[in-house]
């Protein structure tokens, strides 16, 4: 069985009502950066950053997966899928796939503020549990946090995600650039025959000789033409 990574980024959770964080009207116009993903936003006001997160978590439990995602689950039924996601929601898994690494954390986690990718401080919220009230703590005594990569910290999982992207057969990119990291780090990563598609409406400059194809439309419809090429493949 052949194996597919795809490698999403927020352009995939737009059709899903979840805003970017860089465009002209995404999150980081209202809320700096500075103070809600860094370590020192985290350290001067950790109610302010947790605050942000626990609204992000009520937006994201309402928000559903689209075709985009089903169809990156659909691919599942022919081939052997690898999800690696710079998103930090849960549509993928919602929409069926079963093979997801994400790179940036999951929201609807939280964790240690002293000892933040040890999985025995971390718990999953949901339901009526999506608030981390002020002064909550995790097991370990320190002040629980969002399971985010906050800028400046390390990205635990890139070499995984790398390793997986060494052994593609097909490489697809949906919603990020190939001029923003990780994307166009990972496609390093990839073996030089294999073909690669970029899905994204915006004109993207795909520099190098390596087999991409641009499909210039959204991650639904997109996703849709690329199933039906796959198909006939």
């Amino acid at each position: 069985m052949k194996k597919i990574v795809v490698l999403t980024g927020a352009g995939m959770s737009v059709e899903s009502g979840l805003s970017t964080f860089r465009d002209a009207d995404g999150l980081w116009e209202n809320y700096p950066v500075s103070r809600v993903a860094t370590h020192e936003g985290w350290e001067d006001d950790p109610v302010y950053v947790n605050n942000f997160y626990n609204m992000l978590r009520k937006k994201l439990v309402e928000a559903k997966p689209n075709d985009g995602h089903r169809f990156v689950a659909k691919l599942e039924e022919q081939y052997q899928v690898t999800v690696i996601t710079q998103n930090v929601d849960n549509l993928h898994e919602m929409a069926g796939s079963t093979h997801v690494i994400h790179l940036h954390g999951e929201l609807m986690k939280v964790c240690s503020s002293r000892d933040v990718d040890n999985p025995r401080y971390q718990k999953t919220l949901g339901g009526d549990d999506l608030e981390v009230k002020p002064g909550e703590k995790a097991g370990d005594g320190s002040l629980l946090r969002p399971f985010i990569v906050f800028f400046g910290e390390g990205v635990p999982n890139i070499s995984i995600a790398a390793e997986e992207a060494s052994k593609a057969d097909i490489f697809i990119i949906i919603g990020t650039s190939l001029n923003v990291y990780p994307a166009a780090g990972l496609v390093q990563y990839t073996s030089p025959d294999i073909p690669i598609y970029l899905i994204d409406p915006k004109p993207v400059m795909a520099a190098g000789s390596r087999n991409i194809r641009h499909i210039q439309k959204g991650a639904s419809e997109g996703m849709k033409e690329l199933c039906a090429l796959l198909m006939k493949e």
